[in-house]
């Protein structure tokens, strides 16, 4: 039996401790923790890492601290569109949607991609029409509904900005959960390593505030925001995707494990302390190998995280 380990995010970027209420860093706590033990339950269980990964992404979506699921911000016409991903190490096997609306839980449409048809990547309408043939859970546009969000996406819904989920104005109270940061990549996701030595990740998004055009992020692109395979690593990224996109980041890491010999650690700091820093890519990135290692790096202030394994170590955190 392998040594088992699950790590979790919650999004990256400036996330400071002084600009923190009390009240709202406790929410966030909980939040990473019932993800985390809720994922790591299963695998305790003797369940799988993919399992694993969609149970503790789960709960992160129906958390509306987070940009994923419930807590997904307004595009530019006022909607939810979002992306997720999830990739098996063992077979290489993966199934990620974008774009899509009124799903409940994005990450169980995308493993019902991954099992129950013979693509990788589904979107739009497409995407939502094969939820409602599979019994995915929908909801009404109100379950999506948040005012903080919605505040935020009614200041510039005017203009061609968009927000990397939450900005704050000079003097604004902090009152609003994501209201105090003035850059936070909304972005949530989770890697494990089962008991059998399988690793998997997965990943889910409800992207950036205003975005126009369908824009779709790294999350759901396999390779860039999403990446397994027991051979090297399970990663889940989180950032300002463009640059993760451009540089195959969680690919990448894979790579320099796979061709260069790299340890996990190595690879996923070369990756985020160095190759996105020159393409200006700010956020962070989660991993686990075959051998239940983790590493948890980001290059922003802070990034929401979680993690436990059967050794005995368990944490979450915020800030650097």
């Amino acid at each position: 039996m392998s040594k088992y380990t699950l790590a979790i995010h919650g999004g990256a970027g400036t996330i400071l401790r002084e600009d923190m209420i009390p009240e709202l860093e406790a929410a966030y706590l909980k939040g990473l923790q019932v993800a985390l033990e809720t994922g790591y339950a299963v695998l305790e269980e003797g369940g799988t890492a993919v399992n694993a990964v969609k149970a503790a992404t789960v709960v992160l979506e129906d958390n509306i601290l987070f940009n994923a699921g419930r807590g997904s911000v307004f595009t530019k016409k006022g909607l939810q569109e979002m992306d997720a991903a999830i990739m098996e190490g063992k077979n290489l096997q993966a199934g990620a949607v974008a774009g899509v609306r009124n799903v409940r839980n994005p990450i169980e449409l995308a493993m019902e991609v991954m099992n129950n048809s013979e693509h990788v990547f589904l979107s739009g309408k497409g995407a939502n029409d094969f939820a409602i043939k599979q019994g995915i859970k929908l909801e009404p546009d109100e379950y999506f509904f948040s005012q903080f969000r919605y505040d935020q996406w009614k200041a510039i819904r005017d203009s061609d900005n968009y927000a990397l989920d939450h900005s704050r104005e000079q003097g604004e109270e902090l009152t609003n959960p994501d209201s105090y940061q003035d850059k936070k990549f909304g972005t949530v996701g989770a890697v494990a390593c089962d008991s059998y030595g399988n690793i998997a990740a997965a990943t889910s998004t409800g992207g950036m505030t205003n975005k126009k055009y369908g824009r779709i992020g790294d999350t759901p692109v396999i390779g860039c925001g999403t990446y397994a395979n027991n051979r090297t690593c399970a990663i889940s990224c989180t950032g300002h995707g463009e640059p993760f996109i451009r540089s195959v980041a969680a690919y990448d890491v894979s790579c320099l494990m796979e061709y260069k010999g790299m340890s996990l650690q190595q690879a996923i700091n070369l990756v985020v302390h160095e190759k996105l820093v020159k393409l200006e890519g700010e956020g962070g990135m989660i991993g686990v190998d075959a051998e239940g290692n983790a590493v948890l790096l980001f290059n922003s202030a802070g990034m929401y995280r979680g993690f436990k394994n059967s050794d005995g170590y368990s944490e979450v955190a915020i800030y650097r």
